[in-house]
């Protein structure tokens, strides 16, 4: 079944936060949200929810569970079972339960940086301290400098916060980097929270996702894992995500801090995220195809450009350039004046750096490269 990446639906007149924070003249590029349409079987599922017609308080079907499995194993080899899941309406608000219910007030959290800005204000938002591990580029890879983690710490750490792939410099950890990654938290006694959104957006031929978990019991024992069909699918409107917590003990402590403020899953995002695990593989197929030629043009286009680097990412549909090059106090905002929404890389932890997202059609990222082309020309 032939699917089309380069459809141009239009969003400007649309509810979307993407295209409407800024003028018309502006091309955004920034938030991880793809232009477009989501597969067809999750628009048939949702239809047929929709025909239904009655939306009272739902829950989670076992279908879903049963699909969830079956996805994780197939793909993971990955043996999950159904009372490790928890459903979430986000990602996000995981991350931020994650903080409380596994830190006191006085115990700081760790994570990577440059980061996806939802882990630092995790901790800001609950009051506690977090201690940055530095990225650093090796072979073209954004990897964690361990040692200098090992240099930071104060010894009232409890949360290894990471991001796999790595959101936003594209990074898929190999299993010797997750096992040194385990092996620091078995040391310090760290319980490990993963985000792995991206996980089934792996562009690089040959590079493989790792869940965290899934390395064996003793990452088990110690990990909470953040899935979600919301990126691969472009649903993440619809709300639908997963925690995965083998350790009971953790489980409950994570149960415990959501009562009361983080809301049940609704049947709408429930109906979608079970079409797509279940039935969505060959659209999500076609989708690498498209990201991976789209990932390459841009970046081929912003290495040939003076003052612009970037590494290609080897997962996401987020390039993370580097343009201290070109000699701009703020980048993002020298770029927005010549049309281009890109991600602010000071979100992220390094204002000479901007996050771009190509996650469109060839029109779209063909009028985003003439435009970068004439702002690095017009210095």
């Amino acid at each position: 079944m032939a699917f089309n990446f380069n459809q141009q639906s239009d969003r400007r007149h649309s509810d979307s936060v993407k295209w409407n924070k800024y003028a018309e003249n502006v091309l955004p590029m920034w938030v991880a949200d793809m232009d477009f349409p989501t597969a067809p079987c999750v628009i048939e599922a949702l239809q047929q929810r929709v025909a239904h017609g009655i939306f009272g308080y739902g829950t989670a079907p076992d279908e879903l569970w049963r699909v969830v499995i079956a996805h994780l194993k197939a793909r993971y080899q990955w043996d999950v079972k159904p009372e490790w899941l928890i459903p979430l309406p986000g990602v996000v608000s995981g991350l931020n339960l994650a903080v409380r219910a596994f830190t006191e007030s006085h115990q700081r959290s760790l994570a990577p940086s440059p980061i996806y800005p939802p882990f630092y204000k995790a901790a800001l938002l609950a009051g506690r301290q977090q201690q940055a591990i530095p990225l650093r580029l090796a072979d073209g890879r954004w990897v964690m400098d361990m040692a200098a983690a090992q240099a930071s710490l104060k010894g009232d750490e409890k949360l290894l916060m990471l991001c796999n792939p790595q959101n936003p410099g594209g990074t898929v950890y190999r299993r010797e980097e997750l096992l040194e990654q385990l092996e620091f938290a078995e040391r310090h006694d760290l319980i490990v929270c993963s985000d792995e959104i991206h996980g089934e957006l792996v562009l690089e031929p040959g590079v493989a996702h790792i869940p965290f978990a899934s390395l064996d019991e003793r990452a088990a024992q110690r990990s909470v894992t953040f899935i979600s069909p919301s990126k691969t699918w472009n649903i993440a409107g619809l709300g639908a995500s997963l925690a995965i917590i083998p350790n009971p003990q953790l489980r409950r402590r994570f149960e415990v801090a959501r009562q009361g403020i983080v809301p049940a899953v609704d049947v709408l995002a429930i109906t979608a995220a079970t079409a797509a695990w279940r039935d969505g593989e060959p659209w999500r197929l076609a989708l690498i195809d498209h990201l991976r030629k789209q990932r390459d043009k841009l970046c081929a286009a912003v290495n040939d450009l003076p003052g612009l680097c970037v590494s290609p990412p080897e997962a996401t549909y987020l390039a993370w350039v580097d343009a201290s090059g070109l000699g701009q106090e703020d980048p993002w905002r020298y770029f927005l004046r010549h049309g281009l929404a890109f991600s602010p890389g000071k979100d992220f932890g390094d204002d000479q750096f901007v996050r771009i997202n190509f996650a469109c059609s060839d029109a779209t990222l063909d009028e985003a490269l003439t435009r970068l082309q004439r702002a690095v020309a017009a210095r």
